[in-house]
This record gives C-alpha cells, sequence and structure tokens, in this order.
C-alpha cells in the first residue's frame, strides 16, 4: 500500500483536492481509502454510538446504504491498518505523521512554509487557484489528473517503526526518498522477505534474521509432533490477550 497526506489548515482545500485525486485514481482501476482526521467529536454526547462505543470493543453502524465501524485504535499504525487491501490511501489531515509523503494545501506561502517539514512533494489547493509555478522549489498543481500522476509517481508508506535497521528513523528515512537520495528499498523492512512476521496490534516487530530463524525452527520444532502438521506449508499463531 503507498500513501500520501494531504495537510493545510481549515478551510484551504484539503478535501476537494482529495475527492479528485480519488477519482481520478478510481477512473485508472485502482482501489483507494481515504482517511480523515476530524477534530470533532464523532460521537456525539448522548447519541446511541457514543453510549455503545463505551461498553463494546467495536461498534458497526448502518445508516441507509452507508456502513461505518466505530473502534479506538491504539496507534497510528493499528488505524491504518485497516486499509491494507487498497493500493492507494489518501489521507487528509495528519499533519503530524512523518512516515509518508505530503501534498501541503493552503492558502498561501506562509502556510506552505510552516507546513513543509521536508516530506511535501507539492503544493495544491486554495494557492493553486492563484498562483503558479512553484512556492520554495515545490510545484503548484490544480489539475487533478496531474496530482494523480505524481500520487502514482511518488506515494509511499514506510512501516513508522522507527527500528534504525537502516540506519535512520522513518522520518529521516521518509525526507530522504522525497529528495530522492533513498528509495524504500533501502528500508530494511519492507525491502527484505522475512520468514517470520510478528505483529502487534497492527505493527510489525521487527526482527533480526538470526531472530526469525530461531523462532522459525523452535515453532516448527514444537508443531511437528502434533497431528495435522504439515511441513512446507504457512503457519498462523494468533496470541489474544
Amino acid at each position: 500500500m503507498r500513501a500520501v497526506a494531504f495537510v493545510g489548515f481549515k478551510k484551504s482545500g484539503k478535501t476537494t483536492t482529495v475527492e479528485k485525486v480519488a477519482r481520478v485514481l478510481k477512473d485508472r482501476g485502482y482501489r483507494v481509502g481515504i482517511a480523515k482526521s476530524m477534530h470533532a467529536p464523532f460521537d456525539k454526547e448522548g447519541s446511541d454510538t457514543q453510549k455503545f462505543s463505551q461498553v463494546a470493543d467495536y461498534v458497526i453502524v448502518r445508516a441507509q446504504d452507508t456502513d461505518a465501524l466505530l473502534f479506538k485504535a491504539k496507534d497510528l499504525n493499528a488505524l491504518l491498518s485497516i486499509g491494507e487491501d487498497v493500493d492507494f490511501l489518501l489521507l487528509e489531515g495528519f499533519k503530524n505523521v512523518k512516515h509518508m509523503p505530503k501534498i501541503i494545501c493552503a492558502k498561501s506561502e506562509e502556510e506552505v512554509r510552516e507546513l513543509n517539514d521536508g516530506l511535501a512533494i507539492a503544493v495544491s489547493g486554495i494557492i493553486a487557484n492563484e498562483k503558479s509555478s512553484e512556492i520554495n522549489g515545490l510545484p503548484i498543481i490544480s489539475d487533478a489528473e496531474e496530482l494523480a500522476n505524481l500520487v502514482e509517481e511518488k506515494a509511499f508508506m514506510l512501516p513508522n517503526i522507527d527500528c534504525h535497521m537502516c540506519g535512520f528513523d522513518c522520518y529521516g528515512m521518509a525526507k530522504l526518498i522525497v529528495n530522492g537520495e533513498k528509495t524504500t528499498k533501502d528500508c530494511v523492512v519492507l525491502s527484505s522477505k522475512p520468514k517470520v512476521v510478528v505483529k502487534i496490534d497492527g505493527k510489525v516487530l521487527p526482527m533480526k534474521d538470526w531472530v526469525q530463524e530461531l523462532m522459525e525452527k523452535t515453532i516448527k520444532g514444537m508443531l511437528s509432533a502434533m497431528k495435522g502438521y504439515k511441513d512446507g506449508k504457512k503457519i498462523e499463531i494468533i496470541i489474544q490477550e
């Protein structure tokens, strides 16, 4: 899954920009997910969903033809993991994410400067209707087709686990990728094909090769004596607290 965050202050054109880009990507045959950061509470005080959310681990809501799953993710990785079956994940808001590229939606050059944390790949939104060319080296793009092309070319999402196995944290590596100095192949977690994968609340636990080998041999050794075990098959183990 590849991702881009569309960041900006209120009334900067984020929603319109995300919607247009999503439509273009869908027309091109991609599966698209959208994650929106909301400042207002989703469940109003005293509402049925708010009451249910207080006692249930998650709440499924059906309102006419729209379905929603309400739950409390423990962190951003757990939240975004529900979108793993899409080709592109477009985030609206989430200014503080540090492991994916960003398109800044702004009303002024001052906002662009304030929001640029080294992960921006373009500028769009309200300012794109008034200015052309570039701001601080970032291209200003208003056309949805051009933005979709950029998303296809530049979108990525690092694991956000700061394992430092590549020599950097995910923010540092993300900036290098945006600048063209590195690629996602330089991320050890993404580029390797681990034999053993452990996820805790949707977050991948990084493990050295020798740790994976130790776990593999230990688990297979324990299971080999059990009826129904077949060597060479995929093994899935889920431990629930």
